[in-house]
């Protein structure tokens, strides 16, 4: 099977150039789609990428124009499309890129299958196009609502995002199948459309042994993550100040509007670390030495049926038990892993901590490992290589 990936898949070079100027690329994107690359290896496809560099609009990155041109990166071909960076020009020009650099390049490939990586519509648009006039079947990759509005928007900006909801969902009510990362975004936004449930990879080779936890005196419980009201952060340190261990200890990683707020509540209860910045690397130490790692995101929030939490496949990953709450986008596949928060108040939070605390060591080992067991064997880039090609010889299998 050949696949055409009309995506943001740059190499992690251009990303880590992107990065020194443009804070808020989106590093889990990235990940996200080079392991979706390695899947498709993995489940015997080829892959072609179609790329334009993921960036925030002028001027909160300062470059007007990028240029085309061919790439390779990861033992993969491809072909960056140019655009102007301005707002409004930016969804033309990616568009007209696909017409001109696109269309020339699935007509040398002879691919299979378009996958379109995320709701951006001059790439639904343009696949519309190419399934009409090449015959070629269109799968979009469906990984938040479209039409995002953020608080940090204009007036302007909320209005063409509004107007860029509609010519998306239209677009989707078009396409030969959707592989979505929760349930809720196929049949809110691609209602009938041929559908598979991708809520993500985990890149772990094995779980880490866990002689490190338990070895230090005390508890540890970890947070790593968005440090906001919405990922519930607050909620679970208010709910450990109001827990009577000790000798237990609180540790969070991350950035964000609260990081100040905890480090605050720490100098009242000095079991609540001072908050760390750390890379991905350095994390997966600290999971390994935890007791429990906490995953208390709200599941009461807007986006919450939408968003699947990526940290919870990492946490799980580790083989230190998790405990988290249950959002609606959690597969039932994850139930026996995790142990859960029932009532996301500070009071249910609380309980929660004690009622995993007063599990016995070896039980809450013995549950960390089957998770990583769970994660390892069905949640890899191969595992979920096969369940993908499976979907796209389905979607590329003629109507009876």
């Amino acid at each position: 099977m050949r696949v055409t990936f009309l995506g943001f898949t740059v190499s992690t070079e251009a990303m880590n150039a992107l990065l020194r100027s443009d804070a808020a690329m989106p590093i889990q994107t990235h990940v996200f789609a080079w392991n979706l690359v390695h899947a498709l290896h993995a489940g015997g496809a080829t892959v072609q990428l179609l790329s334009c560099d993921p960036v925030s609009s002028y001027p909160r990155n300062p470059r007007l124009i990028f240029w085309g041109g061919n790439f390779a990166a990861n033992g993969v071909g491809g072909r960056r499309l140019g655009f102007i960076n301005l707002l409004g020009l930016k969804h033309v020009t990616r568009f007209i890129a696909c017409l001109r650099g696109g269309a020339k390049e699935l007509r040398r490939w002879r691919p299979d299958v378009l996958l379109i990586h995320g709701v951006h519509s001059p790439y639904l648009w343009y696949g519309a196009i190419a399934q009409q006039m090449r015959g070629i079947k269109v799968v979009v990759v469906v990984t938040d609502p479209p039409g995002v509005v953020l608080a940090s928007d204009s007036l302007i900006a909320r209005g063409l995002k509004r107007l860029d909801a509609v010519l998306v969902r239209i677009a989707l009510s078009r396409v030969d199948g959707v592989v979505a990362l929760a349930a809720r975004l196929a049949s809110d936004f691609a209602p009938g459309v041929p559908s598979i449930i991708l809520e993500g990879f985990s890149s772990a080779p094995s779980h880490r042994p866990l002689a490190a936890a338990g070895s230090h005196s005390g508890v540890r419980l970890l947070y790593a993550g968005d440090l906001s009201s919405s990922s519930g952060v607050d909620r679970l340190v208010s709910a450990f100040r109001s827990i009577a261990i000790r000798d237990a200890r609180l540790l969070t990683y991350g950035r964000g509007q609260l990081a100040e707020w905890i480090d605050a509540q720490g100098d009242d209860d000095s079991r609540i670390e001072p908050v760390e910045f750390a890379d991905r690397e350095f994390l997966l130490g600290r999971y390994a030495e935890a007791d429990v790692l906490v995953q208390p995101r709200r599941p009461t929030e807007e986006f919450a049926p939408y968003s699947f939490p990526s940290k919870l496949m990492e946490y799980m990953a580790s083989g230190t038990p998790v405990l988290s709450t249950r959002l609606p986008s959690i597969p039932a596949e994850y139930e026996p892993f995790v142990y859960w928060i029932e009532d996301n108040s500070i009071d249910g939070i609380r309980t929660a901590l004690e009622d995993v605390l007063n599990v016995s060591i070896d039980e809450r080992r013995r549950k960390g490992r089957a998770a990583a067991e769970f994660i390892v064997a069905s949640r890899s880039p191969a595992a979920q290589g096969v369940r993908i090609r499976a979907f796209l010889d389905q979607v590329c299998r003629p109507a009876p």
